[in-house]
């Protein structure tokens, strides 16, 4: 390291602080002696730390301080000293005691005891009990409390810096409600290394060395006797976190984007969802184990919302009798249970709703990222609520080929890996139904979520004709510890600053 350049490179503030350190190694004190405020002198000191001149440290100091009834006391007296005052002027009566002294009750029993410790007051018993001074209670009227001459000082005050009868009033004081108030006060401090102590050698002060190069230097000349500071662009310097999204919510703008530059459109539908559109519209069984899978929360109040009728019925029909030639579920549906509120489960219930939509076009490609709720124990993959990317494309014609290239797709595009695997699965709106699984590389093999082809007692009710729907249901949240580098899903929702600040944006 060349000294006379480093030196060369210091900052004004720099320039300022080096030389008072030794003098002056608290920040409290460097301030003042430097002419800086204390925001100046501090950061001249972390540029002189990251130039290895200094080395920062923190002192802990214990500050006590007059609390409200030490600055009551400071200027009436101690309660001692009235009720004394009071006392030496004839014996009263232990009744009494608060009226004289115009002490609170609680004052005029702290007054008895610690009296009576010092011997300073007797109890008679007469016909009541009677409070009279001693005569060493009267030798100490003449004589300054240790606790009084300790509220007479300078606060704050260091504890270690008291002396030993001062600490002894302390103590007393302390165990008495708001007299003092004990603090920790962190104090900056700064050592000059062996390279700050040659820099001071140098002569850092040198008035010629100037920053800028300013019009009235041109004109006057003066910068040909001057000497133009360096700067050290291999310098360290504070990390600067500009504003940005949350990047949760910054990656799923950007599935959003993604899909709709492929030529979906967006749907969404209500998180207060009945169990029609839930469940019942998508061919699942009411009183089926196939929904236990779902663990959906019932709403309370209000227990019912509103269908449209006609819809009911035809779903009805499908449930209990079947669509096309199919056989239905052979139970009798519960036409009341279907208007149920649940907390919706899954975003396919957008789907149910976008087939018995009038806005519906065929062909046709829909997207919702949706937010659903399951009661799970949670853990580092699982949430009671979370959000779902899922959709469908309405088309005569599609096969499961199509699906599973469309998964693939999904796999590279939103989760950056083509390792993937398809295997079967089971919903009741889809036959042929499968399982969308990827390789996490810290995770292991995380189930991204469902697919498979929509069944005609799905789509006739709804569509009113059975068409060809390709559906999907993703876990977008895995997807986006995937793409975000998250080991544990609950960072996708984490309030911590500092982690915020470090975590990437996509």
């Amino acid at each position: 390291m060349d000294i006379k350049k480093l030196a060369q490179s210091l900052h004004p503030y720099e320039r300022r602080v080096l030389p008072e350190l030794e003098r002056h190694p608290y920040l409290e004190e460097l301030a003042p002696a430097t002419g800086l405020k204390e925001v100046e002198a501090m950061r001249a000191l972390q540029w002189l730390e990251n130039k290895k001149a200094a080395v920062i440290t923190t002192d802990s100091r214990e500050l006590v301080e007059l609390d409200k009834n030490g600055q009551e006391y400071l200027k009436k007296g101690l309660p001692e000293r009235r009720f004394l005052v009071v006392v030496n002027e004839k014996e009263l009566p232990l009744v009494k005691l608060a009226e004289k002294t115009g002490l609170g009750k609680d004052e005029v029993n702290i007054c008895l005891g610690l009296l009576r410790q010092k011997g300073a007051i007797a109890l008679l018993k007469e016909k009541d009990l009677m409070v009279k001074i001693t005569p060493n209670g009267k030798k100490l009227l003449d004589t300054q409390f240790l606790e009084e001459n300790f509220l007479k000082k300078q606060f704050p005050i260091e504890i270690n810096k008291l002396s030993a009868e001062d600490k002894y009033a302390l103590d007393q004081l302390k165990k008495r409600k708001q007299i003092v108030m004990i603090s920790v006060k962190r104090i900056k401090k700064a050592v000059l290394t062996d390279l700050g102590k040659k820099l001071i050698s140098l002569g850092v002060r040198d008035e010629n060395i100037v920053d800028t190069l300013t019009p009235q230097i041109l004109r006057e000349g003066t910068w040909k006797n001057k000497t133009f500071r360096r700067y050290d662009v291999k310098i360290n310097v504070p990390e600067v976190f500009g504003g940005k999204k949350q990047p949760y919510k910054a990656f799923l703008d950007w599935v959003r984007n993604k899909f709709t530059s492929l030529g979906f459109q967006e749907m969404d539908g209500p998180l207060v969802e009945t169990e029609f559109w839930n469940m019942d519209a998508l061919y699942m069984p009411q009183f089926h184990s196939a929904r236990d899978i779902h663990d959906a929360y019932y709403v309370k109040e209000p227990k019912y919302g509103k269908l449209d009728d006609k819809l009911v019925k035809k779903v009805q029909a499908a449930h209990e009798n079947g669509i096309a030639g199919s056989t239905g579920w052979n139970y009798h549906f519960d036409a009341e249970r279907t208007h149920r509120h649940v907390l919706r489960t899954q975003g396919t219930a957008c789907s149910a709703r976008m087939l018995a939509s009038p806005n519906l076009s065929i062909p046709g490609k829909y997207f919702g990222i949706t937010r659903v709720f399951r009661h799970d124990v949670i853990d580092a993959t699982h949430l009671p609520d979370f959000n779902q990317t899922e959709g469908i494309i309405v088309e005569e014609g599609l096969t499961f080929r199509h699906l599973v290239g469309l998964l693939k797709m999904f796999a590279k595009e939103f989760a950056d890996t083509e390792e993937i695997r398809i295997v079967p699965g089971y919903f009741p709106f889809t036959e042929p139904s499968a399982e969308l699984y990827a390789k996490h590389p810290q995770l292991g093999w995380i189930e991204l979520g469902g697919a498979g082809i929509f069944r005609p007692e799905v789509v006739t009710p709804l569509l009113g004709k059975n068409v060809s729907v390709c559906a999907w249901g993703l876990g977008i949240d895995r997807i986006g510890m995937f793409k975000l580098g998250f080991k544990d899903i609950r960072n996708l929702f984490s309030q911590d600053l500092e982690f915020l600040k470090n975590s990437p944006v996509i």
